[in-house]
């Protein structure tokens, strides 16, 4: 996952891949700027998907770097071990964390990005504050665990607010959203301020995955740099 604060990235979901092929799957992606992987325990969330023994495996095999969405109970205690596998980014839901601020700093200093998660009735403003923290904010833009909602529009102001923080404390920390992300939703988080972007259907669902992603990051670039060239327009100039 790129760093910069201006680039706009795709991040496959392989929630909608084939799971007898993953290995395949990933291969088809291997254009992505890195892959999500959602890990449900069907506690934290009514689902159940894969656990850290699998995402070992895939860690060893994937062409990209492996971005995980940890929806699970006891994130305290499971978050760390995926950075210890390796992972480029670990997120966890602040919902399903006792420390989240120890958490974040124990997945950095174990390598990976700290992201944390927000479901959609929770409110970002708590966690303003916690931005140095952070690699990565989710804005979840659906009801965390299953793939194939609709996108929430009414998350849009919430990204809105947390685009504004970011730019306004200084901070490197991308945007992510996740939950009906297509070639037309792609644009309106971009321009509220998201520029990282997961998309399951709308990248697996399509024949060629690897043409989805260049489209996805295409839309999404045009957006978000159009929303920043706007944002440095109007902003107050010094004296």
């Amino acid at each position: 996952m790129s760093a910069s604060p201006l680039n706009c990235c795709i991040h496959p979901s392989i929630l909608s891949a084939d799971f007898v092929n993953l290995e395949v799957e990933l291969a088809r992606i291997s254009n992505a700027d890195a892959v999500h992987v959602d890990v449900m325990d069907n506690h934290f969330v009514p689902n159940l998907t894969i656990g850290l023994p699998v995402v070992e495996r895939l860690q060893r095999v994937s062409p990209v770097p492996l971005d995980a969405h940890l929806m699970i109970a006891n994130v305290d205690r499971w978050a760390p071990q995926y950075a210890d596998a390796g992972l480029s980014s670990v997120t966890f839901h602040v919902e399903a964390s006792d420390a989240p601020i120890k958490l974040a700093r124990e997945l950095r200093a174990r390598g990976a990005k700290a992201g944390m998660a927000l479901r959609p009735a929770t409110p970002v403003e708590p966690y303003l504050d916690m931005l140095p923290e952070l690699d990565m904010l989710l804005i979840m833009t659906v009801e965390p665990g299953f793939g194939g909602q609709a996108f929430l529009d009414v998350m849009l102001p919430k990204i809105r607010r947390a685009r504004a923080a970011v730019d306004g404390s200084g901070v490197n920390v991308a945007i992510q959203v996740d939950g009906g992300i297509t070639e037309e939703t792609i644009t309106r988080a971009a321009e509220a301020g998201a520029n990282v972007f997961v998309a399951g259907s709308a990248v697996y669902g399509k024949p060629s995955p690897a043409d989805a992603i260049e489209s996805l990051r295409a839309n999404g670039q045009l957006a978000f740099g159009a929303r920043a060239l706007h944002f440095n327009k109007t902003a107050p100039q010094p004296a």
